[in-house]
């Protein structure tokens, strides 16, 4: 039986009970849900690439359609600021339709705007996969970033081995969503298919994103981990608790 909080009243009723039992999957949910920022976040990342696709689609230019890209980024940015919140998500959409309008504009070719992308994916895929084999699991930086300590003890998380363990098969998810993404857009980029660059860069975008999380929250809604701690450390304890309150 999941053991009750320190200072729990002995009547404490069912509900009481699970709102403070922990298990590494309930800490897991919880920060990721915490970083990725919503639904929002991820709107403002993928406007930007709807303007450019559609602009391109009509006018078939590459300089109008990164004019539209950049005014849709710089647009966010100003609702943003002006309702608040963080603005990570925008300046990221900024930085990377910056980074496309130059290898676009320096060539001529629409299909560099996507070279970046594809690059950076591919880039991911060896990294993420490298934090595994290494047991320096990609999504365990995820879920440490949601914990207020990270800052003081950023590598605290890696005593709870059990974290470690589910963190390793979270982040296999990732690998497999940049595989794909390399799979299916260097064909295309190398086909100069402009269009379905497009097309392919939106769905395996937030769509995909998406979709990687509700396969990683199915992991999480079907596992039992319970946190643990190393001898002399409570980081599993301490990370639950913390990210309880």
């Amino acid at each position: 039986m999941p053991e009750q909080a320190a200072g729990a009243g002995q009547g404490a009723g069912p509900q009481h009970e699970v709102e403070v039992v922990e298990t590494v999957e309930q800490v897991i949910r919880r920060r990721i849900s915490d970083v990725l920022g919503g639904w929002y976040g991820s709107l403002e990342t993928a406007l930007p690439t709807v303007a450019f696709v559609v602009l391109w689609l009509l006018r078939d230019e590459v300089r109008p359609a990164l004019f539209a890209a950049g005014g849709v980024a710089i647009i966010l940015l100003g609702i943003r600021l002006s309702i608040g919140g963080s603005v990570r998500f925008v300046l990221t959409s900024i930085f990377a339709t910056a980074i496309a309008a130059f290898f676009a504009l320096r060539s001529g070719n629409a299909e560099d705007a996507f070279l970046p992308g594809i690059l950076t994916s591919a880039a991911y895929g060896v990294g993420t996969l490298v934090s595994i084999l290494a047991r320096w699991p990609a999504v365990g930086f995820i879920v440490a970033a949601g914990d207020p300590g990270y800052a003081e003890h950023p590598t605290q998380w890696r005593q709870d081995k059990a974290l470690v363990r589910v963190c390793s098969r979270l982040t296999w998810v990732l690998v497999g969503l940049f595989v794909v993404r390399v799979a299916i857009m260097l064909p295309l980029y190398l086909a100069g298919e402009v269009a379905w660059l497009g097309v392919t860069k939106i769905a395996l975008g937030w769509p995909a994103y998406l979709t990687a999380v509700v396969i990683m929250g199915f992991m999480l809604a079907t596992g039992r981990t319970p946190v643990t701690q190393d001898e002399g450390t409570q980081s599993g304890q301490g990370a639950a608790q913390r990210s309880g309150e």
